[in-house]
């Protein structure tokens, strides 16, 4: 993620809408700068290493005014808001200065639910390197809670000099993840380039400061034969996943789809983003024995459809790529999950069936997904030697769109808990996300919910989806539609 990050926009964004209680922004500074304070997630930055001979490390640092960045808007409105957050998610964070910031916008008279008295909205931007969506949730909720413990409750401490791994660096790469994990030409790839790598290490220490080379070079034949020996592991452990799969007792792998017209290709760095917000009431989107997810996936391929359909340019089968996190004692990593590609079976004319098929599906994927045997290809990328991982970075086709994706769309859906957070004296009212746009996927959505709302957050990359308003509203016809067929 780190290294990933110099070469598109891959930040995360947390919404927060809580009541303005009217507090001076300079005591709302404070409030953050003494709150950080007592989080270890949001006391560190990334040191690299000169030359790249090793992985970034985290080290201590302390909270910076810029951190703070209130913005004044023309008009203090929802539509405004919303506007200022696209602008907001087309930047990023260098994790070498600091990995987080926090942008703040007041007084905001329309927000959803602010009958109440006007809006005070944060967005919690944080590098993918310090965190997943599912920590960075923690470290949010750590932040804007009045508990004082709530840093050390919410939060798996995150010590200083931990050196970032091979999975923080990469995990973002892989367009194409719906491809069976026993793809032997893919998944080696590294064990293979690591012959390469290590007849330019001599080239690469070149001209770097001999305190450097001193530290990290002693790493690189460590790693270099971690790298063989867990690439060894994985092999086999590909060949007992195919075995597994051919006898029935793994699921197969997911799909893989022909792109569409949100899927064209193109850089993404300098992309004009749009962000738009759907705030349901919890109630509204559960149904008899299927999650908020499944109703939401479903609801998506109605309106993705729909869309497409209202653009000439109709597919005949729809698929999204859905974030799944993993256990947290299975890895160290910040950033622990695996991506699902879901069918979204758009020729299912029956709802109810339809939304049966998603759930299924995504049972399948997460039954896989989480094989120990999978772990292996995990444990070969933690331990890739730095400059081989780095010239894999840098030479990866962001900007192509292969032949087949994973899927035409995101949708990552996660709770962020009860609604107890406070910001200045002013109660939380909902949150919301927006997963990274990328080359292949330019329209994502998040489901974020906490307490009794639930957010549907769309992103999209302004040049592929122009008219985002009228995607949103067939996503809010959908969303209706779909919760009243499944009820």
């Amino acid at each position: 993620m780190y290294w990933l990050s110099g070469r598109t926009r891959n930040d995360l964004f947390l919404l927060y809408c809580f009541a303005d209680s009217g507090r001076p922004s300079a005591e709302l500074r404070a409030l953050v700068a003494e709150r950080s304070a007592r989080i270890p997630d949001l006391r560190v930055r990334a040191r690299a290493v000169p030359g790249d001979l090793d992985y970034p490390s985290w080290v201590p640092c302390a909270f910076a005014d810029d951190q703070f960045v209130e913005h004044v808007l023309a008009e203090s409105d929802w539509a405004h808001v919303e506007a200022a957050v696209g602008a907001v998610v087309g930047t990023g964070v260098d994790a070498a200065v600091r990995p987080w910031r926090l942008h703040v916008f007041r007084g905001i008279a329309d927000a959803p639910g602010s009958q109440s008295g006007p809006a005070l909205v944060v967005v919690l931007q944080m590098s993918h390197a310090l965190a997943d969506g599912r920590r960075a949730a923690r470290i949010a909720r750590a932040l804007f809670s009045e508990d004082d413990d709530a840093a050390s409750k919410a939060v798996g401490g995150a010590t200083p000099a931990n050196r970032l791994s091979g999975v923080d660096v990469t995990e973002a790469i892989g367009v194409k993840s719906g491809s069976g994990p026993w793809d032997t030409a893919v998944r080696s790839a590294h064990v293979t380039a690591a012959v390469t790598w290590a007849r330019s290490v001599e080239e690469r220490i070149a001209g770097q400061p001999p305190i450097a080379v001193a530290l990290a070079l002693p790493q690189l034949p460590i790693r270099l034969a971690r790298t063989v020996i867990r690439g060894y592991r994985a092999f086999r452990a590909q060949r007992e996943l195919a075995e597994l799969t051919t006898t029935g007792e793994l699921p197969p792998p997911g799909p893989d789809f022909p792109s569409s017209l949100i899927n064209r290709a193109g850089p993404t760095t300098d992309a004009a983003h749009q962000v738009r917000m759907i705030v349901c009431d919890a109630t509204a989107l559960r149904a008899p024995s299927r999650t908020v997810t499944v109703v939401v996936l479903t609801a998506v391929s109605l309106a993705l459809a729909r869309y497409l359909e209202e653009q000439d340019a109709p597919v005949e089968r729809l698929g999204a790529q859905v974030p799944m996190a993993l256990d947290d004692d299975v890895s160290h990593a910040r950033n622990n999950y695996r991506s699902l590609s879901v069918d979204l079976f758009i020729d299912e004319p029956e709802l109810r069936r339809r939304a049966d098929k998603i759930a299924a599906t995504l049972a399948d994927r997460r039954r896989r997904a989480q094989h120990p045997l999978l772990t292996a290809q995990d444990q070969v990328t933690a331990v890739v030697p730095a400059p081989l991982l780095r010239r894999d970075i840098a030479r990866y086709p962001l900007d192509a769109v292969p032949d087949s994706i994973a899927g035409h769309t995101v949708v990552s859906s996660l709770h962020r808990g009860p609604a107890d957070l406070t910001f200045g004296g002013g109660p939380v009212r909902f949150t919301g996300g927006f997963p990274a746009v990328g080359a292949v996927m330019r329209l994502t959505h998040g489901v974020h919910g906490l307490g009794e709302t639930v957010t549907v957050s769309l992103h999209a990359d302004a040049e592929i989806l122009p008219d985002i308003d009228a995607y949103a509203e067939l996503l809010r016809a959908a969303l209706a539609e779909t919760a009243h067929s499944l009820k």
